[in-house]
């Protein structure tokens, strides 16, 4: 009777360790899902201006330094969401397409006046 007892509590464990199995298969596939759902795809053509997020800047940050510098030019989009991009500096290097973000120049030029105020 213990015997068959003992073989029934180890059949019980072995379905306990199945569903934890199962539910950290399903838990695991919802969280990717999520993530993929949150990330923005981006799509960068030759001649693009980009900025490229600097993930190194944490020792000594600097209150007002910038995380993003740039601009650097798109030469080629390669396979797999790597870029290749120019810099004048640097050449030509790869990096990964999720740490660029694409730079808008002000189309507009500034218009500078002088306004003379005469007192009353």
């Amino acid at each position: 009777m213990a015997g068959q007892n003992r073989l029934m509590e180890l059949n019980k464990l072995d379905e306990f360790r199945n569903e934890a199995y199962e539910n950290a298969r399903i838990y695991k596939e919802n969280s990717k899902a999520f993530h993929d759902k949150l990330i923005l795809r981006k799509d960068f053509q030759p001649g693009d201006k980009v900025l490229l997020f600097n993930s190194r800047l944490k020792l000594f940050p600097g209150k007002l330094k910038s995380r993003w510098p740039g601009p650097y030019t798109v030469v080629a989009s390669l396979p797999y969401g790597a870029v290749q991009v120019h810099s004048k500096k640097m050449g030509h290097f790869k990096v990964n397409g999720q740490r660029l973000k694409h730079y808008l120049e002000d189309p507009v030029e500034k218009c500078k006046f002088v306004v003379i105020l005469e007192p009353l």
